[in-house]
């Protein structure tokens, strides 16, 4: 549910979520736990591979893998180059572990980012998914 605060109106909410700058969109789950936070204007793509990343992070923390895999792989597909698309990819692959124990979505992650996204700090972080180095 979209909320509106305008920060001279609350500046409690503003304190309250460590808000320093705006625009600042923060993506809460039901507990109100914030799972997801952009900060600054982004143009149209960016924003919306954002937002649905943030939605596979709720999904994520909620538990709900199949949810948490359909985001991510949602913001790769669709917006994929976009700044979140690398960190969908990762977490995709996270998500794709948890609900299955299966170390091979782990490599499959790994060998995702040899093709795309290889240049990125998330692929380093993949890459101890991969065979050990020589």
């Amino acid at each position: 549910m979209p909320i509106r605060i305008q920060v001279r109106e609350k500046p409690q909410l503003m304190e309250r979520f460590g808000v320093l700058w705006t625009p600042t969109v923060l993506l809460l789950d039901p507990s109100g736990t914030e799972r997801h936070r952009i900060e600054g204007f982004l143009p149209a793509n960016d924003f919306a591979g954002q937002l649905l990343l943030g939605l596979g992070h709720a999904a994520f923390a909620a538990k709900d893998w199949k949810e948490a895999q359909r985001r991510f792989r949602q913001v790769v597909d669709e917006f994929p180059d976009s700044d979140a698309a690398p960190e969908a990819q990762y977490w995709q692959g996270v998500a794709r572990y948890k609900e299955t124990n299966d170390a091979s979505a782990l490599k499959d992650t790994y060998r995702a980012f040899q093709t795309r996204y290889g240049d990125t700090a998330w692929a380093k972080k993949a890459s101890v998914w991969g065979p050990p180095a020589a």
